[in-house]
């Protein structure tokens, strides 16, 4: 599988119009700054922005509080992990 599939812009929630519930199951992995995130929200290359869930905390519609970042996001396609 090659980047090029990914999406500029993806979200993990399924109110928003960026949501890809079967891009999302397949895993999407995102690099941001160099770092590997496991929090983001939602993420926009072009941009060059992620949304970053801020730990458990929830607004009044239950949805997590996020803070955005900027910087260098680099999508990628998770490797199934293989059962022996």
């Amino acid at each position: 599988m090659s980047d090029l599939a990914l999406p500029d812009r993806l979200s993990v929630n399924p109110d928003s119009p960026y949501y890809d519930a079967a891009l999302l199951e397949r895993g999407v992995g995102i690099r941001f700054k160099g770092v590997e995130k496991t929090n983001v929200e939602e993420y926009c290359v072009s941009e060059g922005w992620v949304r970053l869930s801020a730990g458990k905390t929830l607004d009044r519609a239950g949805n997590p509080m996020t803070v955005k970042l900027k910087g260098p996001v680099e999508p990628y396609l998770r490797e199934p992990d293989s059962e022996a």
